[in-house]
């Protein structure tokens, strides 16, 4: 049998690789790498997400890669309360959320809201 231990990364298929970037960098504070020939990747803590041009992804791919079919999950040391201000002070849409939800570890409370290919971004902290 194979033991899987973590993610290392995934990848999103976005329409602008520098909208995505600001984003992700400026909204959830995670950092833009280059690497590999020119290939972005956006980090944090010691996971990252690599990043795919729709129309020239690199390959192997997904089978039908396109913008905005991303659902992430991403645990936030900043208490939910902070995160919900942080969006709002940046005009960012919450869509859903405080609401309870239930983890690879356990109970969560989250917010829901949409990147600039509309993935559905779900932030959270672990209850109890």
């Amino acid at each position: 049998m194979i033991r899987i231990d973590r993610l290392d990364h995934l990848v999103l298929t976005v329409a602008d690789i520098a909208a995505t970037c600001d984003f992700y960098s400026r909204i959830l504070g995670m950092s833009v790498e280059t690497f590999a020939e020119g290939r972005t990747a956006l980090k944090f803590g010691r996971q990252k997400i690599n990043l795919h041009p729709a129309g020239h992804e690199f390959e192997p791919k997904a089978k039908h890669p396109i913008p905005g079919s991303g659902d992430l999950c991403l645990i936030a040391e900043t208490p939910l309360a902070d995160v919900i201000s942080h969006l709002q002070a940046l005009s960012v849409t919450v869509e859903e959320g405080p609401v309870e939800r239930i983890g690879a570890t356990g109970r969560l409370r989250s917010v829901y809201f949409r990147d600039p290919d509309g993935n559905l971004i779900e932030v959270s902290n672990p209850i109890g």
